[in-house]
Formats: C-alpha cells, structure tokens, sequence
C-alpha cells in the first residue's frame, strides 16, 4: 500500500527547476506588495491615497481572511487527516474540525481573560467602555473600530481637546501596546503556518504550473487583507515598526517555505504519513484562529456593533458587505486550484 499511495520519504518533483527558484523571489515581491502597501500608504502623505481605497482594502481583507479559513485552511486538513497513508485510527473521530474547535476557544478563552483583565485596569483609571468592548480593553488590539485611517491623527486630537475621557483612553492605549501586539500575533500566527506549507508544496508539486500562478494571487490577496488590518493599528511612536516588520515577516514566509522544499524534494514528500499529519494538525489549528478572528474580531465587531456601522446609510452598508463578499468569492474560487 504504501508503493502505490507513495507514501514515503521521497517523491518531490524534479521539473521546472528554474521556474521554482524564481517563484521564491517573484512570490516574495507579490507577498510584500499587498502586505506592505497598505501599512505604508498610511504612514505617507505623498501616496495621498483615497479614504474609499483603505475602506475597500479593509471589508475586502475580511472576506479573503474568513475564505483562507474554510477553504484553503480547513478543507486541506479534511483531507491530510483522512489520507489513507494515515492509520485507520486517524478516521474513527472528525480530528481536523476537533482541533480547529480547540484553536477556536482557546483563542477565546485567552482574549476574555485578557478583556476582563483590561477592563478591571480602565475601572482602576476610571474609564468607561461599552459593553461590546469597544473601549480599550483587549479588543484595541485589533485596531480602532471607529475611526477612518487617514483621519485617525486628526479626529484623535479632535476628540481629545473635547473629551477628557478619550483622552486617558487614548494614553492608556499608547502605554499598554502589549494588548494590540499580542492581536497581530494572533491574527499573523495561522497566516504564517498556512504560507510556510503552501511555499513547502509549490517547490515539489508535479503541477507547479498552474499552482505557481494561483499562489502568486492567493498570497496577493491574502497579504492584502493582513496588511489592512495592520494598518489600522494604533500605536505610540515606540512600536510604529511593529506592523511593518510584521508584514516582513507575512513577505518572507513562503519564500522560506519555497526554499527549504527545494533543499529537502529528494526526501520530502507532502503526501506522506509524517508530512499530512503535521501539515493537517497546523491547518486544523489555524483555520481556527482564522475563524475567530474572521468571524468574530472582523465582521461581528466591524457589522453588528459598529457604531460606525449603525448610523451609516443602507448604501453604505450594503458596499462594505459587497467588498467583503468580493473578497471571499474571489479566495474561495482560487481554492478550486490550490
């Protein structure tokens, strides 16, 4: 069984050599345009680019976060943890959709623990928040819910000279970052893993063709929409490099991958035993952590508890959900590729 289902050490392809060793730098050019260009353009006052482009690179973002999820996260670990290569045990209980329940409400359980801590501390402070946690307690780490990005400067020292609360609020955010870093994290971590497996397959799967040219989009788009939640991040001039080096790191993560599957295709083979358990339980893992950040941080908290959102007209409302759906069709038909 093992000949036939190739379920071995070996099996990397030999073809396209030289494609694949440019697919490392032409993916990491890809990768670093949409992760980068959001965070940038927003530091730039010479991009000058429209409030509509970051309002639509943002809903757009949600979608392909919340497609990368079911599509290219937990559907593939469907299949790596039902591989016959795999013992008969690893059928006896549905274990990709079991650890991505484990990664959901552990993810939960941390940001509940970390909010309750936040809002004892801003009680202490004696600022107030609404019961969405829209306030500054562990929510903040997902950036500023209510202010455009372009005019974030400029309505917070608004909003400070009106509002003393605003700003203790905005102090207590500038000195405690560790909340919004730990969000990146969070939000990074299950990107990253998903980037290293895809660049491990593209450097020694047969059809690596028509793979290459999918993943150059996916990795576009998926960079797209981390690097718009990144450039939402508020944070004191101290820690203004975290989102570029967190991008960097978005950048480089397939290039990584790519690289190390060329080193190891004499001996790596990503449908053998070892390799579809570990690649099944890291996707498994992160399709939760995309879940709960896709699901819950992005649209529940950017839709249904926006106050930004409640006061918008219908009009509004409906092209941010069509930006967002845009997002998830076009992630969800590049999943009938790759």
């Amino acid at each position: 069984m093992s000949d036939a289902l190739n379920c071995g050490q070996g099996g990397g392809a030999h073809s396209y050599t030289s494609l694949r060793i440019a697919s490392v730098f032409i993916i990491l050019v890809g990768s670093g345009t949409g992760a980068l260009f959001p965070v940038l353009a927003k530091r730039s006052s010479r991009l000058r680019v429209p409030d509509g482009v970051f309002n639509f690179a943002k809903y757009f973002g949600s979608g392909v976060i919340i497609a990368t999820a079911f599509i290219h996260l937990l559907s593939p670990a469907l299949s790596e943890l039902g591989s016959p290569c795999l013992s008969p045990a690893w059928s006896d209980y549905p274990y990709a959709l079991a650890l991505a329940m484990l990664s959901l409400f552990s993810i939960f359980i941390v940001e509940l623990v970390a909010f309750r801590w936040g809002t004892a501390k801003l009680s202490a402070l004696g600022v107030v928040h609404d019961a969405h946690g829209h306030g500054l307690g562990a929510h903040a780490a997902h950036g500023p819910e209510n202010v455009n990005p372009i005019q974030l400067s400029t309505n917070d020292s608004l909003s400070e000279k009106s509002d003393p609360e605003v700003a203790i609020s905005k102090k207590v955010q500038d000195d405690n970052p560790l909340a919004q870093i730990i969000g990146v994290f969070i939000l990074e971590f299950g990107v990253l893993l998903h980037s290293l497996f895809i660049g491990l397959t593209l450097a020694v799967d047969p059809d690596f063709k028509i793979l290459f040219v999918v993943i150059v989009f996916h990795q576009m788009f998926e960079g797209l929409g981390l690097g718009s939640r990144l450039a939402q991040l508020s944070l004191s001039a101290r820690y203004r490099y975290v989102p570029v080096v967190a991008a960097l790191f978005y950048a480089i993560t397939t290039p990584i991958g790519i690289a190390a599957g060329l080193g190891v295709r004499e001996t790596y083979n990503p449908g053998s035993t070892t390799a579809s358990i570990v690649s099944g339980v890291m996707d498994s893992l992160s399709a939760g952590i995309l879940l709960y950040t896709g699901l819950v941080e992005l649209l529940a908290h950017e839709f249904l508890f926006s106050k930004e959102m409640s006061r918008a007209s219908n009009g509004k409302v409906a092209y941010a959900v069509i930006c967002m759906l845009f997002g998830t069709g076009i992630m969800a038909l590049l999943g009938r590729w790759a």
